[in-house]
């Protein structure tokens, strides 16, 4: 922490959670817009800035500890879910956040992000998704989509991209979701409700590089075209989009189809969200919705209540204390067979 002033939690601003480093991102970029929500956000949970951790790894996204004063970790290339998951295990009362990037997160720490979502650690992860490595200047990344020109596939990349919502689903996650970086409003809610959350909460944030891939998200951005190709998911509701609000998403057998309200098709015959279904089947089905047949979703998929890593580990270890009293390290270290290794028998060669 930058700050070292400790002020009553209910008096904390946005101000209390800008540290006194200089933001350097590029002009444009939209994790300026991402920083700025989180910064607004933090006070309204009432949680002391001395409990909140933001822990990174490598990538333009991962600078962002540097800029909120609280604790960060900078820490190396797509193991910041490893560490937020000590620190979760050994403070539970942390709110952690982790701050990853298409790149970072979903190719070389993907193994350690599927298993934090799985474990359902109580942290929360961000995962900026630009499509590109921008750090490293613009090469393809696991999100880029098939046939991308890129510097580093030239020709277009042959590989089949990541779907990050459907992956951590896939995971169990029992918190995912997706915001848009610009879509200022509705990403404050997502965060706040990502941050309420008790177990891992997963967020893809669909965020512009505006160097190496500044026209990825237009589609769900630009203004003359968003209304009709986004649908804003909301708990309990009839899947409705467009300007004008007349087309909706239904069920044709067990595929989604678009169709438009009107001529005998009412609400009635709509999907209707719900974001606490314990079975994952229609968030899934939600994640592969995208363009160009669909609009792409955008809000929280999935939201369930199930123990948590660390809940499920202190409980272990409460009942083996019960059973076997408090443990002894230094037993331990003895129980087993020791000897002495002396100047004498390294002298002789023994």
């Amino acid at each position: 922490m930058t700050d070292t002033v400790q002020r009553p939690t209910a008096s904390l601003t946005r101000k209390d959670f800008v540290s006194n480093q200089e933001v350097r991102w590029c002009p444009g970029c939209g994790d300026y817009s991402i920083l700025a929500q989180m910064q607004k956000v933090l006070p309204e949970l009432g949680i002391p800035r001395e409990k909140i951790v933001f822990i990174s790894g490598i990538g333009c996204s991962s600078r962002f500890p540097y800029y909120m004063n609280t604790y960060g970790i900078h820490s190396i290339h797509g193991r910041a879910p490893t560490l937020a998951t000590g620190l979760a295990c050994v403070h539970p009362d942390l709110s952690i956040w982790v701050v990853t990037g298409d790149g970072d997160g979903l190719s070389i720490g993907g193994n350690h992000l599927l298993h934090c979502l799985r474990r359902n650690v109580d942290i929360n992860i961000l995962l900026f998704n630009n499509r590109i490595y921008g750090l490293t200047k613009g090469q393809y990344s696991p999100t880029s989509r098939p046939g991308h020109k890129t510097k580093s596939s030239p020709m277009g990349t042959i590989e089949q991209s990541f779907n990050s919502l459907s992956v951590a689903l896939g995971a169990e996650g029992t918190f995912v979701a997706r915001a848009v970086d610009v879509h200022t409003k509705q990403l404050a809610y997502v965060l706040k409700r990502a941050a309420e959350h008790k177990g891992t909460s997963f967020v893809e944030i669909c965020q512009t590089c505006i160097v190496f891939n500044p026209h990825e998200w237009d589609y769900v951005t630009d203004a003359d075209v968003k209304d009709d190709s986004t649908l804003m998911l909301e708990h309990g509701q009839p899947m409705i989009f467009g300007k004008n609000h007349d087309k909706g998403i239904r069920l044709n057998g067990l595929k989604p189809e678009v169709v438009s309200l009107g001529s005998g098709v009412t609400e009635a015959n709509l999907l209707v969200h719900d974001e606490f279904a314990e079975d994952p089947t229609l968030a899934h089905l939600l994640s592969r919705m995208g363009p160009p047949n669909f609009p792409t979703p955008v809000g929280i998929f999935r939201c369930v209540e199930k123990p948590t890593y660390s809940e499920l580990m202190l409980g272990q270890v409460e009942e083996m204390t019960r059973q076997r009293g408090a443990g002894d390290l230094v037993k331990l270290y003895r129980q087993a067979d020791i000897w002495v290794v002396n100047e004498a028998s390294e002298g002789n060669g023994r």
